[in-house]
């Protein structure tokens, strides 16, 4: 596709891999972290992700579009689309969460987290 990079090997592998170098994968549950997905150019994605930068939470950025599997992943959560930013906390997926809802998922999924 015009204008998308080639995917380059970050510390997220191809889904369906349990693991790649002693990684983990897109396809494993993040206990310890928050995963956000997102895309350059999201207004939504650049708005959260300040946010949760105010925080102390613990958070994985993935870029859907250098990221072996990312889409994929966002797409199994989002019915289909590559909608951004998608946030995964624990096994709850948030499509395009406020903040409110995913300190709630948070609180919920992975209150530990809270903790840092």
């Amino acid at each position: 596709m015009p204008g998308r990079r080639a995917p380059t090997q970050v510390d997220v592998c191809h889904i369906g891999a349990k693991r790649c170098d002693g990684r983990r994968t897109v396809d494993t549950v993040a206990n310890d972290e928050i995963e956000f997905y997102w895309r350059p150019g999201c207004p939504f994605c650049m708005m959260l992700e300040a946010q949760l930068d105010a925080t102390n939470l613990p958070v994985r950025k993935i870029n859907i579009w250098e990221t072996d599997g990312a889409a994929d992943r966002v797409k199994a959560a989002a019915d289909g689309n590559e909608t951004v930013p998608t946030v995964f906390v624990g096994e709850r997926s948030l499509v395009n969460p406020s903040m409110t809802e995913l300190m709630d998922a948070v609180r919920a999924e992975a209150p530990q987290l809270l903790d840092n």
